[in-house]
Formats: structure tokens, sequence, C-alpha cells
């Protein structure tokens, strides 16, 4: 049985010394890959893989240590958020393991709002994903709950004073992709009100344009829900010719967290105009699938 992934977003990308705790309270329990920080967005986002229980532990005490040290009332950044653990994504690396994950984010969630008494609401997306709870922020998540328009599934109807609220659920794997541009942040939301699926753009995408004052430039921030249904190389066309008809410069892109083999495969593919290339002609890939 493969393992289930994590990627846990914490609200800090600044501190050293936060990030570090925070990953070792997961690498205490589970097997840490990857981290990304972004010191704009304020924000780091870690990629952990174990079974149901090591999940549990490595979670719970992670989002313990953003309660302990991230503090919302000084906290600024490009990426919206309601938590110093904003969003807690478990992913089944076996489509048919969907149900295991959705059991693991339940345990998770239930842990987080009983023993750190954190308002935790549970997502399904894509239309109860992490923006429909991000909306305005942590003073207009508040308001919604006071009115009775939401309710967390877990914990306390007030938000903590420090640590605002968690997102948990289980989600399909998907790629969280920025194309970095040099030019103005009305370009960046343009571009991204063109790529998204809510503006007639790519099926499954959704997208933002951010400001990115210390690296000096703005972004595209995109989630690719469907890798499938949308191409990366298919969509950073699209990016790069409506950015330069605006008069901005596509200075890159950058992958957050990890993707699965099957879309870099389709990419390569695409690019290099094999036909019906795909990650069964990836020799490792092919070697993995065979010893299972």
């Amino acid at each position: 049985m493969l393992p289930l992934e994590a990627v846990p977003n914490f609200s800090e990308g600044r501190d050293p010394a936060t990030i570090e705790a925070l990953g070792s309270a997961l690498a205490a329990h589970a097997r840490v890959l990857d981290v990304h920080t972004d010191p704009d967005h304020n924000r780091s986002v870690f990629t952990v893989v174990g079974d149901e229980g090591q999940l549990s532990e490595a979670l719970v005490g992670a989002v313990r240590v953003a309660v302990e040290r991230i503090d919302l009332r000084r906290h600024e950044g490009a990426h919206p958020r309601i938590g110093a653990a904003d969003v807690v994504p478990v992913v089944p690396v076996e489509p048919d393991d969907f149900e295991r994950a959705r059991r693991v984010a339940a345990a998770v969630a239930e842990r987080i709002g009983s023993q750190l008494e954190l308002p935790v609401f549970v997502y399904a997306p894509p239309e109860l994903g992490p923006a429909f709870f991000r909306r305005g922020g942590t003073e207009r998540l508040q308001q919604r709950i006071d009115a009775g328009e939401v309710e967390p599934n877990f914990g306390p109807s007030r938000l903590h004073p420090t640590a605002g609220a968690v997102i948990v659920g289980a989600r399909r794997p998907l790629i969280a992709f920025n194309v970095n541009l040099r030019g103005d942040v009305r370009i960046a939301r343009e571009v991204a009100g063109l790529v998204r699926e809510r503006g007639g753009g790519f099926p499954g995408v959704r997208a933002l344009g951010l400001d990115l004052p210390r690296a000096g430039l703005v972004q595209v921030s995109m989630n690719v829900e469907d890798w499938e249904a949308a191409a990366l190389h298919e969509i950073v066309e699209r990016v790069t010719t409506e950015a330069e008809a605006r008069g901005a410069e596509v200075v890159g892109s950058e992958l957050v967290g990890l993707m699965p083999a099957g879309a870099a495969a389709a990419v390569a593919g695409a690019v290099l105009r094999i036909d019906g290339f795909d990650s069964s002609r990836v020799l490792e890939l092919r070697l993995l699938d065979s010893s299972s």
C-alpha cells in the first residue's frame, strides 16, 4: 500500500526558526519530501508522506507549533489566509485511496478542533474550496460564522485570537504553479482572470494576480486542479501571450511543492512532439509500476 501525502500550508515564510520548528514537528512522525518557502506570500508549503497514524501525528503536531509561534495579528503577505495553519490537505497518491485520505483528514480535523481548540472547516473542492472560506479574511469569516452563513465542522465558533481557523480536507492531486512577470500587478490580475476556469479559461484552474514587492515582480499564482484537462505548457503559453500583449515580461515559472509524474510526462511529450508519449514511457516509472 502506498503512503498518503499531505501538503500543509502555514502562514510563515520569513522567520527561519519558525519554519524549521514546523518542519521538525512534521519530520518527527512522517517523511518530509519538500519545503517551499516564499517571503512575499509569507507562506511555507510542506510536502509530507506517511501512513494514516504517521500523518495524523505529524499534522496535529505541526499545527500545534503554528499556534504557538505564528500571530496573525502581525502577519502580512500576498497570499490570502484565515489561519496560522491555513490549509491542511490530505492527498491520495493512488486515486483508489481517496476514501482513506478522507478518513485521515476527518480524524486530523477532529483532533485539531478538540485538542488545539481551533475552528476547523472541512472543505470539499471545488465548490467549497479554500477560497470560499478565505473570502474577506478572518474578520469577514467571523462575521459569516456569527450570521450562520458558515459553521465550523469541529472546534469552537470563535476564531482563535492569534491563530485564526484551519481548513482541512481530502483532495485529488493538484499542481500549485506560478508564473512570474515583470510589470504592473494590474496586468497579473487581468491575466489571472483570463486563464482561470471561472473567467472562461482552463478547466480546473484557480488563479490570482499577486504583487511580490520583495522580489520586484508580480505573479499569476495558480492551482491546476485537473492537469489532464489543463496542460501546463498550454497554460504558460497563454499567460505569456496575454502578458506580453499588455506590455509585461515573463521572467520565469515556479512549482510549489511536487507534481505528479504524469503531468511532467505529458508536458515532455507535447513539447517534444512524441506521439503517444505518457508516463508508461518513462523508464523509472515503468520499473516502479512493474515492482508493485
